[in-house]
């Protein structure tokens, strides 16, 4: 058995007096370089991939709920639906001009992302209007609107967005600056049943999405009263 010594020196005694081709020492940066490159062309076909299930999710119309048979209530712009017990525009703990959730308040009405849900809210059986001008934040500079809002009673939310992202309940609750838990809505307290679509919402209040066309239903007290059903204005 030749030792290590023999074996170097009988690989430098090539045929023809070649000798072994050097090894780059450059090779392992090439390869962390390529490897690097492959990375972060993953990272952003997932980024991707992610913004577009976002943007179908957002403005997807929702599976009917099972009330969906029901006749829909028409909504209409500028109407007011339920007793008005609420004061118009955001609450103190609300937004006032500063970006809430990483949601800015802009002068301009952001129109890349634009659909509408609803939300209606009764208390002991009551429907308790949604206020107007929550997240439009008047001032002396131009008013703001959060892209979150609401401009009438009707209930109608208003998400218009520079982005696809899928907002939620929690943002707008946030935003407006009121409580939202499975004990308060507002100020409004006791146990805290929530439907979406006509169907029982188990999960998260602050979870539930705000994307086109969804119905939610907070229902406030031990009396429950069965899920309106809402036809949304044309257009809307």
């Amino acid at each position: 058995m030749s030792s290590r010594a023999e074996r170097r020196r009988q690989g430098r005694n090539l045929p023809g007096g070649q000798h072994p081709k050097p090894r780059d020492p450059m090779l392992p940066v090439y390869l962390g370089f390529a490897a690097a490159i492959v990375l972060i062309f993953l990272i952003f076909l997932a980024m991707r991939l992610k913004a577009q299930h976002d943007a179908g999710v957002a403005v997807a119309t929702p599976t009917p709920g099972p009330n969906a048979t029901q006749s829909p209530i028409p909504l209409r712009d500028g109407a007011s639906l339920g007793k008005p017990s609420l004061a118009p525009g955001n609450e103190k703990g609300g937004g006032f001009g500063a970006a809430v959730d990483s949601i800015e308040c802009q002068t301009m009405e952001q129109a890349r992302m634009h659909v509408h849900g609803h939300l209606a809210l009764f208390v002991d059986g009551t429907q308790i209007e949604v206020p107007r001008y929550i997240g439009i934040v008047p001032s002396e500079s131009g008013t703001c609107l959060y892209w979150l809002h609401t401009h009438d009673g009707s209930g109608i939310l208003h998400v218009e967005s520079p982005e696809f992202r899928q907002y939620t309940l929690g943002n707008l609750f946030d935003i407006w600056g009121e409580d939202l838990s499975r004990s308060h809505v507002g100020p409004f307290a006791g146990p805290v049943t929530a439907f979406v679509n006509g169907a029982k919402w188990s999960g998260d209040l602050g979870a539930i999405p705000l994307s086109a066309h969804q119905q939610i239903t907070l229902e406030v007290g031990r009396h429950i009263v069965p899920p309106p059903n809402y036809a949304f204005p044309a257009g809307d």
